[in-house]
């Protein structure tokens, strides 16, 4: 069985769009951003649990209290999208 002629490989990468490039600039300055944030807050600091406590750099309370924040808000708008 013949296999089907290919079309030839095109050597110019496609143009990518001001929306994409202006999207991967965001991202970097955000990254950036939150780089220069993690270095400017590792002093450890006291986090009191209902149970005993502990010593932790400041950066890691900030970033799990980010992602435990986006987490439960797509929760939440999931649960008020089933409503709707």
């Amino acid at each position: 069985m013949a296999q089907p002629p290919q079309a030839p490989a095109t050597t110019q990468p496609a143009k990518r769009s001001r929306r994409e490039r202006a999207r991967s600039v965001g991202l970097v300055a955000v990254g950036l951003l939150f780089t220069l944030f993690a270095v400017l807050n590792l002093e450890k600091v006291s986090v009191d649990w209902i149970i005993g406590s502990t010593h932790t750099p400041l950066i890691i309370v900030i970033a799990v209290s980010l992602l435990a924040g986006i987490v439960l808000t797509r929760f939440a708008e999931r649960r008020a999208a089933k409503r709707r």
